[in-house]
């Protein structure tokens, strides 16, 4: 009998091409879904339209050109990057157009433009591009971009129009503080929240109040976010959970003292924690992938938060807080990580 000679992958066409394959065909179940990147980028664009819409009511012309140039030099800087450096052009995915709207609604409305494009030029190659761009980056670029502004152009970033219907806007809009800034101010000067000035609770639900253009109305957000939860873009976990974690210390501390300490409504309804706890903390990139994870995740954001506010030295602490948490994302996920299956701890 002649001897065959064991069959060689590099010179069987059949065997050669399984191998080819068993390279990129995962393992099964194989789930098909129409859910990619661009179509995620756009069901949060779409449930931030609410807040960008009253931040336009309420600001104007000058709110729409803060939100067309920071969406405009994200996505300019990302082309340009990834054409300098080689890289596939990316843009279409629209992540670079989703992180210049929310750097646009973390803004003052009469930000100038070139502090717009300073803001955009942080968020996407300082802290996305340079990290390898999306899915890399450990921290929310946006929120990078917005502090960077803060902590360099400080005048700039706590320079609040006053709001005002779209159609009584003025050139020289005046000026004034946010709930959250006036609060501090009263505390730091007279030791009681009784000499801030008396604010009806409807005002930042609804969105006339000063501050940025995008996170005036918790209602609007509230909405977003629920659109965003209902269509299962995010979870519940984090915004619920940050949420009441603000909610329950806050509330703690205005039972022991009412005259040092606002109560929680205001706590919520005030700032950019609705933006931050449905838009900002719950971005898949930064933020845990366990559930258990993103629970533990949700109430450092949220104590981080209030000892900001009410012990730091800024009026508002959701972007610094987020990001610190950012940092331990990856050790929160090593902590929640299941078990393999046969593996005994």
């Amino acid at each position: 009998m002649k001897n065959v000679p064991a069959s060689n992958p590099a010179q069987d066409p059949e065997k050669d091409q399984t191998a080819k394959l068993s390279v990129y065909v995962s393992s099964s179940p194989h789930v098909h879904t129409p859910e990619d990147v661009p179509w995620i980028m756009r069901q949060v664009v779409y449930a931030l339209i609410p807040g960008a819409l009253v931040g336009v009511y309420f600001f104007g012309i000058p709110a729409i050109k803060v939100i067309a140039v920071a969406v405009a030099s994200c996505v300019a800087m990302e082309a340009l990057w990834q054409k300098l450096t080689g890289s596939p052009i990316t843009i279409n995915d629209g992540s670079a157009a989703l992180t210049g709207l929310l750097l646009a609604m973390n803004l003052p409305s009469g930000a100038p433009w070139w502090l717009v494009v300073i803001g955009s030029f942080v968020a996407i190659i300082i802290a996305k591009q340079i990290f390898g761009g999306i899915g890399n980056n450990p921290f929310n670029p946006a929120l990078v971009g917005r502090v960077f502004l803060l902590i360099s152009f400080p005048v700039a970033m706590t320079t609040w129009p006053e709001p005002r219907s779209f159609f009584t806007q003025t050139a020289d809009a005046t000026t004034g503080a946010t709930p959250l800034g006036a609060l501090k101010t009263a505390i730091f000067e007279h030791g009681t929240i009784g000499a801030a000035p008396e604010m009806n609770l409807m005002d930042p639900f609804l969105g006339n109040v000063g501050g940025s253009l995008g996170e005036i109305s918790a209602l609007a957000l509230i909405l977003g976010g629920v659109y965003l939860i209902a269509r299962r873009i995010i979870t519940w976990h984090i915004p619920v959970v940050y949420i009441a974690t603000v909610a329950v210390l806050t509330g703690i501390l205005w039972l022991i003292n009412p005259e040092g300490y606002a109560n929680p409504v205001f706590h919520l309804v005030a700032g950019g924690l609705m933006l931050g706890a449905f838009f900002m903390a719950t971005d898949m990139v930064t933020s845990p992938i366990t559930n258990m994870g993103k629970i533990i995740f949700a109430v450092g954001c949220g104590a981080i938060t209030v000892v900001i506010r009410l012990w730091g030295g800024y009026p508002e602490g959701v972007s610094f807080a987020i990001l610190i948490m950012n940092a331990f994302v990856p050790l929160i996920n090593r902590a929640t990580k299941p078990t393999k299956f046969g593996v005994v701890r």
